[in-house]
């Protein structure tokens, strides 16, 4: 690189493109040399994201006017060998998504590092402060893109689930004060946690099936800031089942329990599935 050259690399997902050298890596390993029209492709894209890149743009790049060439072909040649070289699909986009006749756009998260100042492009829902990605947490690059209306329907049925917990416990209390009463456990604390956890979750869950119901656009990012208080709230109510160990037996208890615990998980990847990852509503 010349002296005094500017140097940009831009990442997304497991991957980094190195701009003056065209070296894609993908964590840290660098992968095999991208053709030049699929390099240029996918440049256009990332100084981009979120935008679609027309057709006639990518012509003007790409070939010039007085070349003859079979453009069409030319170009869905290059973007099969530039989505072979993501691991992407048409079908089920992760990166680059076609928007048929009209071009294409680039729809995971992007930072661009211009000689060590970040910038951060992502979706409207990705908030600037996790440009560091948790490497136990899915990222929305990783997962696959699902229709909104089904991640609503589900993410709803899951609210309903919370609010049958909490409204059941409620209205049996007595019989749940009785059955701790027989533990070995100090019953008092536990019933306080029941009631007061209770309280808390029936407002949340309610806010939460309302936005899923009427397609809020900021659910995902509602969810994320109210997560690391949802989650203890879920793991806590993860072992409500052994309240009923007596009737259902210990090996239900323990499996039931056992799915619980994922399920605060679930529902924020399923968010990212369908508000994040996505581009479109439905």
């Amino acid at each position: 690189m010349e002296p005094g050259r500017e140097r940009r690399n831009f990442r997304f997902g497991v991957f980094e493109l190195d701009v003056e050298s065209g070296e894609l890596c993908r964590e840290g390993k660098a992968q095999p040399r991208l053709r030049d029209q699929a390099l240029q492709i996918l440049l256009m894209l990332l100084e981009r994201p979120r935008e679609v890149v027309s057709r006639e743009e990518l012509r003007n790049r790409l070939w010039a006017a007085d070349t003859f060439v079979d453009f069409d072909h030319g170009l869905n040649t290059a973007i099969n060998q530039l989505r072979s070289s993501l691991g992407d699909s048409a079908a089920n986009p992760r990166f680059i998504q076609t928007l048929p006749r009209r071009g294409y756009r680039f729809i995971a998260p992007v930072e661009a590092d211009l000689q060590g100042s970040k910038l951060r492009s992502d979706a409207s829902e990705e908030p600037a402060s996790q440009s560091t990605r948790s490497s136990v947490l899915s990222d929305p690059s990783e997962l696959p893109s699902v229709p909104r209306k089904l991640v609503r329907i589900l993410f709803s049925l899951i609210q309903l689930m919370y609010l049958i917990f909490y409204t059941v416990s409620l209205m049996r209390i007595s019989q749940v004060e009785a059955t701790l009463n027989q533990s070995v456990y100090p019953a008092f604390p536990i019933l306080a946690a029941v009631i007061v956890t209770a309280a808390i979750g029936i407002p949340i869950r309610l806010y939460l099936l309302a936005a899923a119901s009427f397609n809020y656009a900021g659910l995902n990012t509602k969810f994320k800031k109210l997560f690391p208080f949802l989650l203890p709230l879920d793991e806590l109510w993860a072992l409500a089942p052994f309240l009923i160990v007596r009737q259902i037996g210990f090996g239900l208890a323990l499996a039931a329990t056992a799915a619980l615990l994922y399920l605060p998980f679930s529902q924020r990847s399923l968010l990212l599935m369908g508000f994040s990852v996505r581009p479109t509503s439905n």
